[in-house]
């Protein structure tokens, strides 16, 4: 008798998984949030590897005086204020359009990784 359950849920997994959603194959709507996490991972280490390196420039023309960093807090401060909220509404925008599911977050590991 467990058997016949398990297989009774088995084919109904099977007829949901093969059916489509919004005239779309459900292989399509499972696979774009894993291309879109390959994307995120690959420009998220990208920007983090620019990042460190203008960090690192910023920290060595500071100690030897070429740079002042209180100008650039200053400037960085105003374009937060400035760019900030905007930035978080895309964001939010984003983030409500693209689920986050298992596909984007293996995507992104996979893309962060191995780009």
């Amino acid at each position: 008798m467990p058997e016949a359950i398990a297989l009774a849920i088995m084919d109904d997994l099977f007829k949901m998984m093969s059916g489509s959603m919004g005239n779309l194959p459900s292989l399509v709507v499972m696979a774009v949030p894993f291309v879109v996490g390959l994307v995120l991972g690959y420009v998220v280490k990208r920007i983090l590897k620019v990042g460190l390196i203008l960090v690192a420039i910023a920290l060595v023309a500071a100690y030897f005086g070429f740079v002042n960093l209180g100008n650039i807090t200053a400037e960085a401060q105003d374009m937060v204020k400035t760019y900030g909220p905007v930035a978080m509404s895309y964001l939010s925008i984003f983030f409500g359009i693209v689920p986050l599911s298992a596909g984007l977050v293996i995507g992104f590991l996979i893309g962060f990784v191995f780009s």
